[in-house]
């Protein structure tokens, strides 16, 4: 069993202390691959998090009676039903969006991050906290994802979530639109998170020293 942490923390961990794209790495090909603007930044985002959510708590409902032996295919069938469930909702009510991340809506099913958290937290702990922890990782990955689409959107086109903000004279750094101008940023901003949180935490070390 992992260490027992109150559901604000459990929370937090998700978005901050372990953010999936910043902290573990994880989710790199969806990072890179759709984040060309900010919307799809956030669709994505809040797409993986309702797979994140919901096959967390059906995992860990399950947790007790799914055999050791086929638990990794128990999650994936699992994952696969949320999965479905997310790409059916966007063609019926959000179809643009839906078109624009195409392939990779499917492909959440893979996406290391939710099986992950199914195997290390929803097949170890209670139903509330493995829905914490899901829905944590899922605004961590979709705040992560937007960030770099912002940046990507804004340079790259000149405008923010489809609005025209450079101005009409803006000449757009069109490289940061295709797949290395993605890799570009999120390096940086990889960089730059890496760089806050090791001070943050150089910080809490010297806090906790001095109480000690």
């Amino acid at each position: 069993m992992e260490k027992k942490q109150s559901l604000s923390g459990v929370f937090m961990n998700g978005v901050i202390t372990e953010n999936p794209t910043f902290r573990l790495v994880l989710g790199t090909c969806p990072t890179i691959a759709v984040t060309t603007n900010a919307v799809n930044g956030i669709g994505m985002g809040l797409a993986a998090t309702f797979v994140l959510v919901g096959s967390n708590l059906v995992i860990s409902l399950l947790r007790n009676f799914i055999p050791d032996k086929v638990r990794i295919p128990a999650f994936v069938v699992v994952i696969c039903t949320f999965v479905t469930m997310v790409q059916m909702l966007l063609q019926a009510y959000v179809p643009v969006l839906y078109e624009s991340l195409g392939l990779f809506i499917p492909l959440i099913v893979v996406n290391c991050i939710i099986l992950a958290r199914a195997e290390a937290f929803a097949s170890k702990n209670a139903p509330l906290a493995s829905v914490m922890d899901g829905l944590g990782m899922g605004l961590g990955f979709t705040a992560a994802i937007t960030i770099i689409g912002c940046i990507r959107e804004l340079f790259g086109s000149g405008s923010l979530f489809g609005l025209n903000i450079m101005g009409a004279g803006y000449q757009p750094m069109l490289i940061l639109v295709l797949a290395p101008g993605g890799f570009i940023v999120f390096g940086m901003v990889l960089g730059i998170a890496n760089i806050i949180m090791k001070r943050a935490d150089a910080k809490k070390a010297a806090k906790e020293g001095a109480q000690a």
